[in-house]
């Protein structure tokens, strides 16, 4: 994949924004939660290089993130 930009736009994420719960608020204590729109440009680059999680580029969260992330989604376990 060439692309280099966000695969994203502003108006594709006006759309789909509203249908992702809220992160986590943050503890006094712990990493900040990573933002929705970070982490589902980090799946979508998976989904459509078709590569392994382990192989996600580093200007994407962590791997494990975006991966707990879709099995929550998937699961409806939001929060």
């Amino acid at each position: 994949m060439a692309r280099s930009g966000p695969l994203l736009t502003d108006a594709q994420w006006e759309k789909i924004a509203p249908l992702l719960p809220k992160p986590p608020k943050r503890r006094k204590a712990g990493r900040p939660p990573i933002e929705n729109r970070r982490v589902l440009e980090g799946i979508l680059w998976i989904l459509r290089s078709g590569a392994r999680w382990q192989d996600l580029p580093e200007k994407y969260p962590h791997p494990s993130t975006c991966w707990r992330r879709l099995r929550d989604w998937e699961e409806g376990a939001f929060g």
